[in-house]
């Protein structure tokens, strides 16, 4: 009976000192925050706005040449009229394609832009922890729970540590981008 009593005492000790290791960290909140990741969304919503310009010319161009192609059609001999619609047929293609890559692209472009934050605010946040002695690291947005009594929340230290503003949050940061999507 003493083995079993001082074997649960030893595994509640371990448990207690194993829950007092661990630490917890908003990690999305903090790569999105990163005055890094302001530039890459600036650059990424030129790309959009360049992408959405040429998209529109050749929807534009597309259009006129059927407008044209309405009108005219009847008057065309069967020679012009088949290359008028071969021509409609190949901006048409085109406009597929370029809907198809340009999409591949900005992702490429989005992945390539925020992967060097992802990997700054990770070593960052690693510092933290093997400073502080942590065994383990959550991120706060998924966990389903934790006890912040016996968690070490390293959130505002990495935050200091990206030089993330003390009065920036996730609702300013979505009030900026609404103000600039307005303009």
């Amino acid at each position: 009976m003493k083995k079993i009593l001082a074997t649960l005492a030893l595994g509640l000790i371990g448990l207690s000192l194993f829950a007092q290791n661990i630490g917890r960290v908003n990690f999305s909140e903090l790569v999105q925050l990163m005055p890094e990741a302001d530039e890459a969304r600036a650059t990424l919503q030129a790309s959009q706005q360049e992408a959405e310009e040429t998209y529109t010319s050749m929807v534009e161009e597309y259009q006129g040449k059927m407008n044209q192609y309405q009108q005219k059609n009847t008057t065309w001999t069967t020679a012009i009229r088949e290359a008028k619609e071969k021509e409609l047929y190949d901006i048409q293609n085109r406009i597929q394609e370029f809907q198809q890559t340009i999409s591949q692209e900005l992702q490429q472009q989005q992945t390539s832009l925020m992967a060097p934050l992802y990997q700054k605010a990770q070593e960052v946040v690693n510092s933290i922890a093997k400073g502080k002695g942590l065994a383990v690291v959550f991120d706060s947005t998924s966990a389903l729970y934790f006890d912040e009594a016996q968690v070490v929340d390293l959130t505002a230290e990495a935050r200091k540590a990206l030089n993330i503003a003390d009065d920036r949050t996730m609702e300013s940061l979505q009030a900026e981008l609404a103000a600039k999507a307005q303009q």
